[in-house]
C-alpha cells in the first residue's frame, strides 16, 4: 500500500485511491459493518411494516404506496455503495475521490431519519406503535448499526490529478447523470402526499451533502466544465422532458410556476448577487411586465382594448419595466445598505397600492382595481395555440405543457444574459461595487452608472418572466405582487431564494427558488403551523450552511476561514458553468 509519505509523481494518483489512508488501521471491519448495515436496512423495506385493512394497508417497498419505504430502500442501497467504495472494491473508488468517512456519515443520517420517521409517521397515522408489524421493529434496529459510521476516522485524501476517460464515457457520465439528477427533482415534485415530501427532503438533502463531502459531485462538475456544451444540452433535454413524463397536469402547473419564479429569482441575482444592492420591491417589476402585457393581450377587461402579438407584448412588457427600474433607480442609487433597502420596499408597496386604486372610483380606470385583469387570452405565437392541446412524435402536450416549455426556453434566455453580463466588464465593475465601493470609485469606477445598469436589467428580465406569467394565469391581481406571503412569488421569497441558493452564481437560484416554492407547496397539510416549520427549515439551512447551498468559492471561503470545510473537497474551480458554458463560475 502506498501511504502519504511516498507523494511521488508516479504514485500521487494511487495515494488518492487507495484505502485506507495511513493511521487507519480498523477501518476495515467498520465498513464491513456498514456494508451489512446498509444491505439490512433496504431488505427490511420488503417486509410488511404494518398491515391494516385500511390505511396504509400492506405497507411493504411494493404495497401500498411505498414512498416512505422506497426512500429507505435508495438510502440503504447509497450506504451500501460507499461502504464499499471505503473499502476499495474495485469499480467503485471513484465513489469517493475526497475521502468516504464524511460521507457514510452523512448517508447514516440519511438512513436513520427516513426510517424513523417513516415507523413514527405510520403510528401518529394508526394511533401507536402497537400496529406496527415486527418488519417495522426490524427496520428501526437494523438502521442504526449504520451509526457506526461515526467511529470512523477522517480520510481526507491527498488531491490527485484524477484519470483520464475517453470521451464517449465523460458524455455518457454527463447524460447519466443529469438523468439522474432530473429523475429525483421529478419525484420530489410529483410526491403525492407532504409526509413523502418531507422524508424526501431529508434523504434528498443529506445524500447531496454526502456526494458533495465525497468529491464526487466535484470530480462531474469538472468533467461538466470540460464538455460544457454537451452538458448544456444534456440539461436542457432533461428538463424539457419533464412534461412528457407527467399524466396529469398536476404537477406541471407547479413545474411553470417554478420556472417563473426560478426566472425572476436569476433576474434578482443581477441585482443582490452580483451587484450587492438589497432591492425589497422587486417582485413590482415582476407585476409591471405581467400588467402591461395584459393591457396589450386583448383582455375583455383590459382597458386599452388591444391586441398585439405576443412578441410584441414581450418587448413592451421589458420596455416598461426597463423605464421603471430607471425611474426608480435614479434616484435612490445613491443611498447605501438599509436605506436603499427601504425605499425598495415603498417602491414595491407603492405599486401594488397603485394599482389598486386605479379603479375608475379612485383614480383612472386603467387596471380594474381589486378585480384586476382577468379573461387574458392563451397565447398565440406564430400559429401555435398554448391553450390547445398538441402532439408532438405521438405525444401530446396540454396547455401547461405548452407554457412549461415556453418558460423553459425563456429562463434559458435569462440565463445566457445572466452569464454574459457577469463575465462582461460591466459585471466586473459590478463585484467590485459589491465587494468595496470606495476602491472601486477610487480605480475609476463609475458607481452610479454600474449600479443604474444592473438595477435597469434586473427589472428588464423581472418584465419578461411577468408577460409569460399574465398569459399563463390568465388573470393579474394586485395581491399578486405583494413583499411577503405564504405564496411565491414575493420579494421575500425571491431575495430568499438567492440569498439560500448561493449569491452571485446561476444554479444557487435555480435550485433556491425551486425549494421555497415546493417547500410550502408540500408543507400545505400542516396548516397553521405551514410557517412555523419553513421558518424553523430556513434557520437551520442558514446556521449550518450560510454561504448557500451552491455558493461560489469567494462567499465559501469567507464563511469558512477559520476551519477546514474547503480542504475536506479537493473540488477543481471549473473553466466554465457547465449550464451556460461560461468562462468563469462565480464571483
Amino acid at each position: 500500500m502506498t501511504t502519504n509519505l511516498d507523494k511521488t509523481p508516479e504514485n500521487e494518483t494511487a495515494v488518492a485511491a487507495d484505502y485506507p489512508p495511513a493511521g487507519t488501521k480498523n477501518a476495515g471491519p467498520l465498513h464491513w459493518t456498514l456494508v451489512g448495515g446498509g444491505l439490512a436496512t433496504a431488505a427490511s423495506t420488503f417486509l410488511a411494516w404494518t398491515y391494516t385493512p385500511e390505511f396504509p394497508g400492506n405497507l411493504t417497498v411494493n404495497g401500498y404506496p411505498g414512498g416512505l419505504q422506497v426512500l429507505t430502500l435508495v438510502g440503504g442501497l447509497l450506504l451500501t455503495l460507499f461502504a464499499l467504495s471505503a473499502l476499495g472494491i474495485k469499480g467503485l473508488r471513484w465513489l469517493t475521490p475526497a475521502g468516504s468517512t464524511k460521507a457514510l456519515r452523512l448517508l447514516a443520517l440519511a438512513v436513520v431519519g427516513t426510517t424513523w420517521y417513516t415507523v413514527l409517521a405510520i403510528a401518529v397515522q394508526l394511533g401507536g406503535l402497537v400496529h406496527l408489524e415486527p418488519g417495522g421493529f426490524v427496520a428501526a434496529v437494523v438502521t442504526l448499526v449504520p451509526l457506526a459510521a461515526f467511529a470512523l476516522p477522517d480520510d481526507t485524501r491527498t488531491p490527485a490529478k484524477p484519470q483520464e476517460l475517453p470521451s464517449w464515457a465523460e458524455i455518457l457520465l454527463i447524460v447519466v447523470a443529469f438523468g439522474i439528477g432530473m429523475y429525483a427533482v421529478t419525484y420530489g415534485i410529483s410526491t403525492e402526499y407532504g409526509e413523502l415530501f418531507i422524508g424526501y427532503l431529508i434523504l434528498a438533502g443529506l445524500s447531496a451533502a454526502a456526494l458533495s463531502k465525497s468529491g464526487l459531485v466535484g470530480r462531474l462538475s469538472a468533467i461538466a466544465s470540460k464538455n460544457r456544451q454537451v452538458a448544456a444540452i444534456a440539461a436542457f433535454v432533461a428538463a424539457a422532458a419533464f412534461p412528457f413524463t407527467q399524466t396529469t397536469d398536476t404537477y406541471t402547473v407547479i413545474a411553470v410556476n417554478i420556472l417563473i419564479f426560478a426566472t425572476v429569482a436569476l433576474g434578482l441575482n443581477v441585482v443582490v448577487g452580483l451587484a450587492g444592492l438589497l432591492d425589497l420591491g422587486y417582485v413590482a417589476f415582476l407585476g409591471v411586465g405581467a400588467y402591461t402585457a395584459a393591457l396589450v393581450s386583448g383582455s375583455t377587461a383590459s382597458a386599452l382594448g388591444i391586441q398585439l402579438p405576443f412578441w410584441a407584448a414581450v418587448i413592451i412588457g421589458a420596455i416598461v419595466a426597463l423605464i421603471f427600474g430607471v425611474i426608480i433607480g435614479a434616484p435612490t442609487l445613491r443611498l447605501h445598505g438599509d436605506y436603499l433597502a427601504i425605499v425598495t420596499l415603498g417602491f414595491g408597496e407603492i405599486f401594488r397600492i397603485t394599482v389598486n386604486n386605479m379603479d375608475g372610483d379612485n383614480g383612472p380606470q386603467i387596471t380594474n382595481g381589486p378585480n384586476g385583469i382577468p379573461n387574458i387570452p392563451a397565447l398565440n405565437l406564430f400559429g401555435y395555440d398554448f391553450g390547445e392541446t398538441h402532439s408532438f412524435l405521438g405525444l401530446e402536450l396540454s396547455t401547461y405543457a405548452n407554457y412549461y416549455l415556453l418558460m423553459l426556453l425563456v429562463m434559458v434566455f435569462v440565463v445566457v444574459v445572466f452569464s454574459r453580463a457577469q463575465d462582461s466588464r460591466i459585471g466586473r465593475a459590478w463585484v467590485a461595487i459589491r465587494e468595496d465601493e470606495t476602491a472601486a470609485t477610487a480605480m475609476g469606477i463609475n458607481g452610479f452608472r454600474v449600479k443604474l445598469i444592473a438595477f435597469a436589467l434586473g427589472a428588464t428580465l423581472a418584465g419578461v418572466a411577468g408577460t409569460v406569467q399574465a398569459h399563463f394565469q390568465g388573470t393579474v391581481l394586485p395581491e399578486m405582487y405583494i413583499f411577503a406571503g405564504p405564496v411565491a412569488p414575493n420579494s421575500a421569497f425571491l431575495l430568499a431564494a438567492v440569498i439560500l441558493g448561493g449569491m452571485g452564481t446561476i444554479r444557487g437560484p435555480l435550485l433556491g427558488a425551486a425549494l421555497l416554492f415546493l417547500i410550502p407547496e408540500k408543507l400545505a397539510f400542516l396548516k397553521d403551523y405551514q410557517l412555523l416549520a419553513f421558518g424553523l427549515a430556513l434557520i437551520l439551512l442558514m446556521r449550518f450552511r450560510p454561504e448557500g447551498l451552491i455558493p461560489n468559492k469567494r462567499a465559501q471561503l469567507e464563511y469558512h476561514e477559520n476551519d477546514d470545510t474547503i480542504a475536506d473537497v479537493p473540488e477543481p474551480r471549473p473553466a466554465a458553468d457547465p449550464i451556460v458554458g461560461s468562462s468563469k463560475a462565480g464571483a
